[in-house]
């Protein structure tokens, strides 16, 4: 059951590549940068990210330790997630949800090493992104 709301970000696609795939299935790196709240307080996100196209159309992706949350205080917290996907537009437009598990040393975003999250990570056909995080109860 979808819990509390626990992060907010909004940034934008800072770059894009394709990658060497396995075969004949499309493999793309892309890396984003959000600024916005994470347990209340305000944070940076930073993420690199891959996502490879299925034969049915739809998007498999993952973040694989690729991502870090910065707070303006300096608390830093890593995370690695996974989700599927679907393009809704023009360009980079795509609509992921998933799961994210973080980890971190940092006591004031200690909470995130107890919890798995849930996310909806969409990006308009302009590169422009919005990150939700839930608890997952």
């Amino acid at each position: 059951m979808l819990g509390e709301q626990l992060g907010d970000f909004r940034g934008k696609i800072t770059g894009q590549r394709v990658l060497p795939s396995d075969g004949l299935v499309p493999k793309f790196e892309t890396s984003a940068e959000a600024r916005g709240t994470i347990l209340g307080i305000e944070a940076t996100v930073m993420a690199t990210y891959w996502a490879v196209l299925r034969p049915d159309g739809h998007l498999y992706g993952e973040c694989p330790d690729q991502g870090v949350v910065m707070t303006k205080d300096g608390d830093t917290a890593t995370y690695k997630a996974s989700g599927l996907g679907r393009s809704t537009g023009q360009g980079s437009a795509v609509s992921f949800r998933g799961a994210v598990y973080f980890q971190t040393t940092s006591q004031k975003l200690a909470r995130l090493n107890e919890v798995a999250l849930v996310y909806e990570w969409d990006v308009d056909e302009h590169g422009n992104g919005h990150w939700q995080l839930w608890a997952w109860t």
